[in-house]
């Protein structure tokens, strides 16, 4: 999922943005999501440590509350992400090479006041090419929405009782995919596990394994009992 996230104090502004990335993302069947903040607080901070699909970040660097250059060095050095996208929206022409110089890898810089639209144009066509191409993911088509789920993404999948989909369990949320569970592992890498006949585990997602209680426990806070006999060595392996 695409994770839009603007980032500017004036909503005249904002509604622009996100005027603009609706009507980009009507010509596409992707799924994504549009957030919005008005300065860098501790609600901004949460929500960059926040596992979750594909995030874009649209900084304004003056704000009433911190630089977007600070807010991009906390999504970067701070919390070690460097897979989301960042672009900084100013009107500050002055700040344009103090921003790509720092090294904290910014996809561009769009001046508020020179073509504003037209660039956001451009990069969201940017946007979405990296994304395509980006990490290896479990791509589909359910009720005529198209749906690109990042391996990484995944905590499992299982098959829903008396019904021909699948039920996706991610890091921020719960998708719904047709077909049987070996449709899809053979369509998923070898970091995922079929522990049950209704059931394809992510690997790196796995906290603990009890043996004794047949328990197996997901950094999610969530966990399953729905382990074979003939799988509980190999877990114990991933513990």
């Amino acid at each position: 999922m695409l994770n839009f996230v603007i980032c500017d104090d004036n909503r005249n502004f904002s509604k622009m943005m996100k005027t603009e990335i609706e009507n980009f993302m009507m010509n596409y069947d992707q799924k994504y999501k549009i957030f919005h903040f008005e300065g860098y607080d501790d609600s901004f901070e949460e929500f960059v440590k926040k596992e979750m699909g594909f995030k874009i970040y649209f900084l304004d660097i003056k704000t009433k509350c911190k630089s977007g250059l600070d807010a991009a060095r906390i999504i970067r050095e701070k919390y070690d992400d460097w897979v989301s996208i960042i672009v900084v929206v100013t009107s500050h022409e002055e700040y344009r090479y103090e921003a790509l110089g720092n090294r904290l890898y910014l996809m561009d810089f769009i001046n508020k006041l020179n073509g504003c639209q037209k660039t956001l144009k451009e990069d969201l066509k940017r946007i979405l090419n990296i994304y395509n191409k980006r990490h290896k993911a479990l791509s589909f088509e359910y009720n005529h929405i198209f749906h690109k789920i990042e391996f990484r993404d995944i905590v499992n999948i299982e098959k829903e009782q008396d019904s021909k989909r699948c039920i996706i369990r991610t890091t921020y949320g719960t998708i719904y995919m047709p077909g049987t569970l070996n449709d899809i592992i053979s369509k998923l890498d070898d970091r995922f596990l079929k522990v049950h006949r209704s059931l394809i585990v992510n690997k790196d997602k796995i906290v603990k394994y009890s043996p004794q209680l047949n328990k197996l426990e997901f950094n999610d806070g969530s966990f399953t009992h729905l382990i074979s006999r003939r799988k509980k060595k190999e877990l114990m392996k991933c513990d």
